[in-house]
């Protein structure tokens, strides 16, 4: 999820201060379990809208305690969060650690790949476990958006059991093709032509 839209959206339903934001994003987000998110990222994310011109102090309060700065989104807030809405969210399917770690236990001679798969399964299944205890423990009646999440992580927790699954079949034939190689380049200038 992204702090800077998620701040972005909630400015758009009233002007609030910074602890508010934080608070009100771990609400949304489903709780403080799944997100790491620190107070100091929403008011390190609140001075970057401020200075690209998206949100605005509107106002200090300060009921006896500290001072707190109310924000406020712009018209230019408005229009970003607008864009953010109408483009599809690109998650990052590219860059998975497991996969190069899987990759290179497949060239050592050090390691059984198979190893590297049982163990990764185990650790998928117990985090399997966990978020279904945890969505099991929500009521449908008031806290569907934490059922929902959790369904999400369910599922691609069970999608990346399958995979394993699918590699295994297939790892004696993958042990079998030839690695790809660098593309090594001549380091330095190229050399001059003296003809």
């Amino acid at each position: 999820m992204s702090v800077r839209y998620a701040i972005l959206g909630l400015l758009a339903q009233h002007p609030s201060h910074g602890y508010e934001l934080h608070a009100a994003i771990l609400a949304l987000a489903g709780g403080g379990q799944d997100w790491d998110l620190k107070p100091a990222q929403v008011y390190t994310t609140l001075n970057r809208l401020e200075k690209n011109g998206f949100v605005q102090k509107t106002e200090v309060q300060q009921d006896g305690g500290p001072e707190r700065q109310i924000y406020a989104i712009t018209a230019n807030g408005k229009e970003e969060l607008a864009e953010w809405f109408t483009n599809p969210t690109v998650g990052d399917h590219q860059r998975d650690d497991f996969f190069l770690k899987l990759m290179t236990a497949l060239i050592s001679t050090d390691i059984n790949p198979s190893w590297i798969i049982q163990k990764q399964r185990m650790h998928l299944l117990q985090e399997l476990h966990r978020a279904t205890a945890q969505r099991d423990q929500y009521n449908p009646k008031s806290e569907m958006a934490q059922i929902l999440f959790q369904d999400k992580m369910i599922m691609h927790l069970e999608a990346d059991i399958r995979w394993l699954e699918m590699i295994e079949v297939r790892l004696e034939e993958i042990k079998k093709q030839p690695f790809p190689e660098p593309d090594v380049r001549p380091r330095g200038r190229p050399k001059k032509n003296t003809d």
